[in-house]
């Protein structure tokens, strides 16, 4: 039925890709979804790479579907907002748009050495500038890595004949190419990120919300012309406008691209997290944990990351503090594929609940090293505490309890940072849908656990802020309305039994730090 104003948002994840389109109640319309996964590509040990056409195909594909499926009156539609896995870089050309490689995945280990140099060298010029300790997490040091190693695109970088951009200034400029109304219309297509994404290139001031010439000079040499122009995550001067090949889809109507997050400030928002001291979990392929500290940058002094939130103006910015967890879902997603002790990621609640406790079993699911408050990156896997009498359902309780011992960790954390105790925390994504979870988060925490209607609500802030660009909701306030609990989990563990199973973690923490540093040959580093 024509008449609705509808937003499509565009989530583009580390697995894959999702499109959902939500109507003005903030609710996804029926059938009007769709989700592709793409590849995984690991080169070498410690190296995760994606192919950015894939991911461009996934989003053209999702669309078509979720429209399709939904039977959506393209008319309907007001605007795009876009979301998306952060720090991941892709460099392209913008003359035929295909990359020089491929997108690099902010798992990818390869660059540690080079950040062992910048934590030895350059830590409080980076932390004070950034809000970020120096990581192989962030974009910087992979744009550094290709110019130096893919042949010829260094020099193409210093004539501008390649664009830098972490996805979703991948998926703005492809969504808007051959457009003549976007920001950039030297580029074909708009070259744009918004202050977020660009928060977590450790290439950004977070303070004056512009990228930083003294460290990208530092970091390799970038020059700053190919990379996006930093904008607001909402604004009425819209990105762009969806060019030829896109409008195609629908029904050759130009759309608004208007809105742009990374998909954990995405997910704060969606969670109407608009209040100083509201704070989300995000389960998916890694935690992620933010903290609203409102209009002022607060400096962590526990690891944890500071960073742009939103901006829903140019110069102007809330921040948050953020406990990035590199690994939850996607140790899920390695019993399946990698242990093959389940089948579908839906066996492991049962199997954890059958198991009753995990008979002294520990998993630290540090594939890719360790995020906040460890930051780690030499950290590596273990599971510990394996007798003759462990089973899969054993380990399987043991992967779900991880993500909220990794959880609790990053709550200590912030508490200490801001001097609040947290007495609520919302909860989404994925992995969310585990009522065994979120009891033991609850547990383990001894705070309230709450889960929404809406468990994407990494698509549904994406969409809110594009919705709010083009005037299908008109203020924060309308937002926060639109916002409903599913389920309320409360704590019913004992002080006893939670501080000493938590300690219990710890101690298997302690011996997972540091491996790849003992053994660098087994995974790429240099002896």
């Amino acid at each position: 039925m024509a008449g609705r104003s509808l937003v499509l948002a565009i989530d583009q994840g580390t697995t894959g890709t999702r499109v959902i389109v939500f109507d003005e109640d903030g609710l996804p319309v029926k059938g009007a979804w769709a989700y592709r996964e793409h590849k995984q590509v690991f080169p070498r040990p410690g190296w995760v790479e994606h192919d950015p056409e894939e991911i461009w195909l996934n989003v053209k594909a999702c669309i078509r579907e979720a429209l399709e499926r939904g039977r959506i009156d393209p008319g309907d539609i007001a605007s795009i907002g876009v979301t998306n896995q952060r720090e991941t870089v892709v460099v392209w050309d913008p003359r035929t748009g295909k990359p020089v490689y491929n997108a690099i995945v902010w798992q990818d280990r390869r660059t540690a050495r080079i950040v062992d140099w910048l934590k030895s060298e350059h830590l409080e010029a980076i932390r004070g500038k950034t809000g970020l300790v120096p990581d192989s997490y962030f974009s910087s040091t992979k744009i550094w890595w290709i110019f130096d190693n893919v042949p010829g695109v260094r020099e193409k970088a210093e004539k501008g004949e390649v664009l830098v951009g972490t996805i979703d200034a991948w998926i703005i400029w492809n969504l808007t190419r051959g457009s003549r109304d976007v920001l950039t219309p030297e580029r074909s297509g708009a070259h744009v990120t918004d202050y977020s994404n660009a928060s977590r290139t450790m290439l950004f001031n977070i303070h004056r919300l512009e990228w930083d010439s003294e460290l990208l000079e530092l970091q390799g040499r970038i020059p700053e012309h190919v990379l996006p122009l930093p904008r607001p995550s909402s604004d009425r001067e819209f990105y762009g406008y969806t060019g030829p090949e896109v409008s195609a889809l629908f029904g050759g109507r130009s759309i608004p691209v208007a809105g742009d997050a990374g998909d954990q400030q995405a997910a704060l928002f969606g969670q109407a997290g608009f209040k100083e001291g509201d704070v989300k979990a995000t389960y998916g392929t890694g935690t992620f944990v933010l903290f609203n500290t409102g209009r002022s940058p607060v400096a962590s002094r526990h690891g944890l990351l500071t960073t742009v939130y939103y901006s829903l103006e140019p110069g102007k910015a809330y921040y948050a503090l953020e406990g990035s967890i590199f690994v939850s879902g996607a140790a899920i997603q390695w019993l399946r594929d990698g242990l093959k002790i389940i089948e579908v990621p839906g066996e492991v609640e049962p199997l954890a609940e059958a198991a009753g406790d995990t008979g002294g079993v520990y998993f630290v699911p540090a594939f890719t090293g360790l995020g906040a408050p460890y930051w780690d990156q030499y950290a590596r896997g273990l599971i510990i505490g394996i007798t003759r009498g462990t089973e899969r359902r054993h380990i399987a309780r043991a992967a779900l309890e991880a993500i909220a011992y990794l959880t609790r960790d990053v709550i200590e954390a912030m508490e200490s940072d801001t001097g609040k105790r947290i007495e609520v925390l919302r909860v989404d994504g994925g992995v969310s849908r585990s009522d065994f979870l979120l009891q033991f988060q609850a547990d383990i925490l001894g705070v309230t656990v709450v889960r929404p209607v809406v468990y994407e609500t990494t698509s549904l802030g994406a969409a809110f802020l594009a919705g709010l660009a083009t005037g299908v909701w008109k203020s924060l306030e309308e937002l926060a309305g639109k916002w409903r609990a599913e389920r309320v989990f409360k704590p019913k563990m004992s002080q006893r039994e939670r501080e000493r199973l938590y300690n219990g973690w710890k101690a298997a923490v302690k011996r997972a730090m540091g491996w790849a540093r003992e053994v660098p040959w087994a995974y790429g580093y240099e002896d």
